[in-house]
């Protein structure tokens, strides 16, 4: 007799393990409390829908994960980057991968994922329902019983919660019911707003290569920075704020930013490199010379800031310039005053507690019969497709599990 299984959630972790168990023989049911199914998977990546990223080994593509690494590197042996690559393939959807390691449908439309899902789905015979709040799980003889909002009640053998991450505490109280406990959700891959006006005149500019640090919190990284209306965006800062999403909770989102725009360069080349121009071009204006790869409009606007007058030529650069220049150029400091969502992705740190769930099975340690999978785990990856994979590794995991 065909497992009978309640999936509560009609996100991409759900589906996943929705379609492996339906395809696998049991009988599923998702409930979903919105009228609208996939919908986080419609507006990722830009609406393109960064599936997941390029394959390498377990334990280092884990290390893409700050929290939920080590539990992951045995999941993502069971099921890779690789494999949820062919499973896509097999479905026809094809992928392209971009320089950095990102994969995307080559239709670069999240349509495309969200059909694929949706027919699979239908051809196993999983049954999807809208407008399907549960209100409340009960461990009843035969597994659990959901009540919907209507009043309804739902039987089954097997259950899983795969509700998204939990934005407010709240959005995890159907397991915290049945016994598990939430590490408390904070935000985490977002951007952050810096009221400067230098900065805020830039908006728009693209740096390549960027070293960028929160001394209060002792955080690093280095790569693409995004100048915004707003302040900064761009991978960097969204490694920032994944790896320091707790940290700069804590700050309250107000702290010092401090960026190296020529990373290259250490002190002393930084200086020889400025000597060389007095040398080479005494007459020639600072503002008008930039130091490569920095771009005319940047390299203005960080000598301006550094204090050094427009007017000034390299003749006339001061020791004094000169050392605020090399500051400006190697340390500026920034102010953030508050942070915003990653376009209208929203990633949080937080979620069900994961000593408390068996990541060979995605089963509950403290709940027979009750698994997990996606975002409502305490799992987070950095940007680049890393979270849709962790929906796709713990996803199946339970969707082959259950359905056993």
């Amino acid at each position: 007799m065909a497992r009978r299984i309640i999936i509560i959630g009609g996100g991409a972790a759900g589906f996943f393990a929705a379609i492996t168990a339906a395809e696998a023989g049991a009988h599923v049911t998702i409930l979903e409390k919105s009228a609208h199914l996939l919908s986080k998977v419609k507006i990722s990546g830009g609406g393109r829908c960064n599936v997941t990223h390029a394959p390498s080994e377990a334990a280092r593509f884990a290390e893409n994960y700050p929290r939920g690494q080590r539990p992951l590197i045995g999941a993502l042996s069971q099921f890779s980057a690789t494999d949820a690559i062919e499973w896509f393939a097999r479905r026809g959807v094809k992928m392209y991968t971009q320089e950095d390691g990102c994969l995307f449908p080559v239709s670069d439309d999240s349509q495309t994922i969200i059909d694929c899902f949706l027919k699979a789905a239908r051809d196993a015979g999983v049954n999807m329902r809208l407008n399907a709040a549960s209100e409340r799980i009960e461990r009843v003889a035969v597994g659990f019983c959901a009540t919907l909002a209507n009043g309804e009640t739902l039987e089954c053998e097997r259950l899983l919660l795969a509700t998204g991450g939990c934005r407010v505490a709240s959005m995890g109280e159907l397991a915290v019911s049945l016994g598990h406990t939430l590490e408390p959700p904070v935000p985490s891959l977002f951007t952050f707003h810096i009221e400067v006006p230098w900065l805020q005149k830039l908006a728009g500019i693209v740096v390549a290569d960027v070293e960028a640090g929160v001394p209060a919190a002792k955080l690093g990284e280095r790569g693409i920075l995004l100048i915004t209306h707003w302040g900064v965006s761009g991978p960097v800062i969204l490694r920032l704020s994944a790896w320091g999403a707790r940290k700069l909770a804590e700050l309250e989102y107000k702290f010092t930013l401090q960026l190296n725009w020529l990373p290259e360069l250490n002190e002393r080349a930084l200086g020889e490199t400025l000597d060389s121009r007095r040398e080479e071009s005494p007459a020639k204006l600072v503002v008008n010379t930039p130091v490569a790869p920095l771009t005319a409009r940047l390299w203005e606007a960080l000598v301006l800031a550094a204090g050094v007058p427009r007017g000034t030529r390299w003749s006339a650069l001061s020791k004094a310039q000169k050392h605020s220049l090399m500051k400006q150029l190697m340390r500026t400091e920034l102010p953030v005053s508050g942070k915003s969502l990653n376009k209208d992705e929203f990633v949080t740190c937080g979620g069900v507690k994961l000593s408390e769930v068996n990541f060979k099975t995605m089963e509950s340690k403290l709940c027979p019969g009750l698994y997990f999978a996606g975002e409502l785990l305490d799992i987070d990856g950095i940007t680049g497709g890393f979270n849709f994979q962790a929906c796709w590794t713990t996803g199946y995991i339970a969707g082959k599990s259950m359905s056993v």
